[in-house]
């Protein structure tokens, strides 16, 4: 049995039509996963979507998702700023909305800023002209309070995604970016506190990893310093998304 929920879901399309929950089994002992087994990942590769740095190398990609606000990123965004760690953040209609200065502070102190969606709906129960409106809202949005014109990566709301979803971002100019190592943290109501997170993202820990954390998770807040210091310790490098290099396995 799969060790996750959301993360080692059946690679098998979940309904008609190809629709993709993303998931796999997780990586033990420095091992890859097993996301180049899984049925998804032709999909992924004829895209040019993301899970996986250079799988050679001893690099890290941190990326978060900013769905709202839970008194936690601002925390996040010091531990970065602190350790001098890049990372990318995938963000909502309502967290743009809702967090005009933390979307600014992210772009000001040179991360990342990614499209989630507006609404985060299920994007392939919506039509392709829905899913461009959704993403354009967003990157607009974005623009309005960053002056920033460049929105290049795009994560689908709770992995979802099909062939054609895939398709419509790509038009957009999006790469969609999924992950590598990733653990149940976004409920708030079941939070274990900072050793769980620890200890979750450390196990997991590959070369080339796409770390996927959610900013609404105290124990990500309160871990991710130790994080950092031993992943450090441990060899691996912190790099930014656009320097990442796709190796297919």
């Amino acid at each position: 049995m799969c060790a996750a929920l959301l993360f080692c879901v059946s690679a098998h399309a979940a309904a008609a039509g190809g629709t993709f929950h993303f998931g796999f089994k997780k990586s033990v002992g420095g091992k890859l996963p097993s996301i180049g087994q899984e049925g998804f990942k032709d999909i992924l590769q004829r895209h040019g979507a993301i899970f996986l740095g250079d799988t050679t190398k001893k690099e890290l990609y941190l990326t978060f998702d900013n769905g709202y606000e839970n008194g936690f990123t601002a925390k996040v965004l010091d531990v970065l700023k602190e350790k001098k760690v890049p990372a990318i953040f995938f963000v909502t209609g309502h967290y743009v909305k809702d967090q005009p200065e933390l979307v600014k502070r992210m772009a000001a102190e040179g991360h990342l800023i990614g499209n989630h969606s507006w609404s985060h709906p299920d994007m392939s129960g919506i039509s392709s002209g829905q899913i461009g409106n959704e993403l354009v809202k967003v990157k607009d949005g974005v623009t309005q309070l960053t002056g920033r014109q460049d929105m290049q990566y795009l994560r689908p709301p709770r992995g979802i995604f099909s062939d054609r979803v895939l398709a419509v971002s790509k038009e957009q100019g999006y790469t969609s970016v999924f992950w590598s190592v990733a653990y149940k943290d976004w409920d708030t109501k079941a939070q274990r506190g900072w050793k769980h997170a620890y200890d979750s993202v450390m196990s997991q820990l590959h070369p080339g990893a796409v770390i996927l954390l959610h900013s609404v998770s105290r124990d990500n807040a309160e871990a991710l310093g130790k994080i950092i210091d031993d992943a450090r310790v441990q060899g691996y490098e912190f790099k930014n998304l656009d320097q990442l290099a796709v190796k297919n396995y």
